[in-house]
């Protein structure tokens, strides 16, 4: 999944346009009217690098989401030799390709262990997704954290 010759190169950056996590919950805490935050969220969907159309597959199409999502994984290595995963994602809807440029900022680029070790439902709980997403985009949301944590799982376990 993600690892053909013709996408290696595609997963440069670890954080989408280098975007951190602090930078997006800086942001997110400047507005204060939910209708911003949503344009806000839209517009970190536009900042996702583009997922050639071969990785729109059945392979890394995420099961359990209302809308139609795919996440593409590469495999890589820190320089310690730990299982480091990148991805790219896609989706029909711009309110969730938002979601994946946010779950990416805290994923993509990271090791298997630090993506084990990382709540990120948590981080969307702390920015009030909770309260303002329908149900079927929460049940979207965690089906997209638990393919990543576990692809990270089994990185781990394969030393990958």
């Amino acid at each position: 999944m993600g690892d053909s010759a013709g996408t290696r190169g595609l997963f440069q950056h670890g954080n989408i346009g280098m975007t951190t996590i602090d930078d997006i919950r800086e942001n997110f805490e400047l507005l204060e009217d939910w209708d911003d935050r949503y344009r806000y969220v839209i517009e970190l969907g536009r900042t996702l690098e583009p997922m050639p159309e071969a990785e729109h597959s059945a392979a890394n199409k995420v099961q359990g989401c209302a809308s139609q999502v795919w996440l593409s994984r590469e495999n890589d290595r820190a320089f310690d030799g730990e299982p480091v995963l990148r991805y790219l994602g896609d989706s029909d809807a711009h309110i969730v390709r938002g979601l994946i440029a946010i779950l990416l900022t805290v994923f993509s680029g990271k090791t298997a262990k630090d993506i084990l070790a990382t709540d990120a439902l948590a981080i969307f709980n702390e920015f009030g997704f909770r309260e303002h997403l329908t149900p079927q985009r929460s049940n979207g949301l965690r089906a997209m954290v638990d393919r990543i944590k576990s692809d990270a799982r089994k990185a781990v376990e394969a030393k990958v």
